[in-house]
């Protein structure tokens, strides 16, 4: 148990300086009482003395041995000093307590008059009373001299007294301050620590409850309250982390901005939406973190009006175009101050796609079924009307229908791949793939429709790469991509062909100098039915579907694809490709 110091200390400091003073002022009480007796004894003793020396000078009876009896008898040495400063008799010597030195440094003050007369004076352990006299008609001085061991004696116990007492006393502060540590010091400090703990959010804390009085009743109440904070926080944290649970597993994206336009809150759907990370976003102003003037007006709309607002637009996200709806609005405390805005996204891209496929669809079957009906039906009823007596009209005629029969069947064969790829059930037959190979195979075939524009092809192969994944569909995709660069480059143009290994992935570049694709249509592209120029498309053969098939394909083998065009200059599809294929 650690106790604390500070208060016994200075306890016990305040009655040291206590006890010391007392000892001091007794000392010196007893030490004044002292020298007043001794001065009224021997100032008495000292006329006895005079009256003694003037009897044994006149006496010639008296011999100096009876001086020095008296002396003894008495415990008190005379010496006498002549006006002449001569030692006429001195009895000192019979007293072994007072050395001569001591005795010599009275006798000079007396010679050299340092002395007041009449008046008693202590030096340690000897009390000394110069009294002047007359004796036989010569003056001079009677210095009485006594030994007061029994004051050194008695300032001793007085201060052995005080010792005792001291110990005593700090005896008791001890015992008396240990029972108040105990009983009050101690509850209040345990009090005091739990206090700081649950001030530093350890709402875990107890006080021990086993005092009385207000010190009990503190820890008690220290206690209550740190359970009702831990309640109070378990709860709080029990709803922050379902909220937390809502808001990051909502379909739709969500962002707080505060009043001054700074991002707080971002969730998870907004950031698959949108990309990049929270430390992207939170902390930093929401027209900085993100780049869609469509989002900043809305914010600037809610900012200017303080109302909910209602927005619908497209934004490009890579290769895809995302169709949003968001809906914001003000927020305000209870007491109607502002507080910023929040934002939610709905992500209606499917919604939109549906509707696309639908009028696509519709656009397909009356461009792309209804003219080679029509031509098919057209020439059908002409040679029945007697045109295929003709030879050569009949020949005509039936090269026409086999063409937009041709056209009619890829459509089918197109819409029907495209529609088995899209199945949740669609797997690939995944084995290893030498891809230099299976790239070296397709070259030939797309040399010849090459040749016919004289467009040189170009393969830039480093060595040998093997990834796995379904050969059949890969020949299908980068046929796709060889067909669709030699349809789209013009007379005498290039189209080249790379293959980059690298350490998980294989990179493969098909890339033209072609007619080249408008930015705002690169997004679009993959759509099913989308054609850039539909005229040339259809003169070219093309459904509309092909890269719609290339980039499901691409995305059942966890690979991507990226488009990089400017017209007039070229195009660059870069596929990248996962060496491992995993089925997650």
């Amino acid at each position: 148990m650690k106790i604390n110091k500070r208060p016994l200390l200075t306890y016990t400091v305040i009655v040291i300086i206590v006890m010391v003073g007392l000892g001091i002022l007794l000392a010196q009480l007893t030490r004044s009482y002292f020298i007043n007796i001794f001065e009224e004894r021997i100032a008495v003793e000292s006329n006895y003395f005079a009256s003694y020396l003037e009897e044994f000078l006149e006496n010639d009876e008296l011999s100096q041995d009876s001086l020095i009896e008296f002396s003894e008898q008495l415990n008190t040495g005379m010496i006498f000093i002549s006006a002449e400063d001569e030692v006429i008799i001195d009895t000192v010597e019979t007293l072994p307590m007072i050395s001569n030195a001591e005795k010599q440094a009275i006798i000079d003050k007396v010679q050299l008059n340092q002395l007041p007369m009449r008046e008693g004076q202590l030096e340690e352990t000897i009390f000394y009373y110069p009294l002047p006299i007359n004796i036989g008609g010569e003056n001079g001085t009677l210095l009485v001299v006594s030994p007061v061991q029994s004051l050194a004696d008695i300032t001793k116990n007085i201060w052995l007294l005080i010792g005792f007492t001291l110990i005593l006393g700090l005896l008791a502060i001890f015992i008396i301050g240990f029972n108040v540590f105990s009983k009050f010091i101690r509850p209040i400090r345990s009090a005091s620590k739990t206090a700081n703990e649950l001030a530093e959010g350890n709402y875990n804390a107890r006080t021990y409850e086993g005092h009385f009085g207000e010190a009990g009743q503190l820890s008690r109440s220290i206690n209550v309250l740190a359970r009702n904070l831990q309640e109070m926080t378990s709860t709080k944290g029990m709803q922050e982390n379902q909220l937390e649970a809502v808001i990051n597993n909502m379909g739709s994206g969500l962002i707080l901005i505060d009043e001054k336009g700074y991002i707080l809150l971002v969730n998870k759907a907004f950031l698959e939406s949108f990309g990049g990370n929270q430390k992207e976003y939170i902390g930093f102003l929401y027209h900085d973190a993100i780049p869609y003037t469509a989002i900043h007006e809305t914010v600037q709309t809610i900012y200017m009006f303080e109302e909910t607002v209602s927005e619908k637009f497209v934004l490009p996200v890579q290769i895809d175009r995302k169709h949003l709806e968001v809906t914001g609005a003000p927020i305000f405390s209870e007491n109607k101050k502002w507080k910023g805005i929040v934002l939610v996204f709905h992500d209606i891209t499917d919604m939109k796609k549906l509707e696309q496929m639908r009028k696509d669809f519709v656009a397909n079957v009356s461009h792309e079924l209804k003219t080679p009906i029509t031509s098919i039906r057209g020439f059908s009823e002409t040679l029945l009307d007697g045109a295929m007596r003709d030879e050569a009209m009949l020949d005509q005629f039936l090269r026409i229908i086999l063409k937009e029969g041709g056209r009619l069947q890829s459509l089918i064969e197109d819409l029907l791949e495209l529609s088995k790829v899209e199945k949740e059930d669609f797997k690939l037959l995944v084995e290893q793939v030498e891809l230099h190979k299976l790239l070296s195979e397709l070259l030939p075939i797309v040399e010849q429709q090459a040749e016919k524009k004289s467009i040189r092809l170009e393969a830039l192969m480093d060595r040998r790469v093997v990834i796995q994944g379904d050969a059949s569909r890969l020949k299908q995709v980068f046929m796709n991509l060889l067909a669709n660069a030699v349809n789209y480059t013009g007379e005498e143009g290039l189209v080249e062909v790379t293959l980059e290994d690298h350490e998980e992935t294989v990179v493969i570049s098909i890339k033209d100098n072609g007619v080249g694709i408008p930015e705002e249509e690169i997004s679009r592209i993959f759509e099913r039915f989308y054609r850039v120029d539909k005229a040339r498309s259809r003169n070219s053969g093309g459904t509309g579907l092909g890269l719609a098939i290339v980039k499901h394909i691409i995305e059942a083998h966890h690979g991507t694809i990226r488009v990089d065009s400017e017209v007039s200059k070229g195009t660059t599809f870069e596929v990248t490709l996962p060496k491992e294929f995993t089925n997650n």
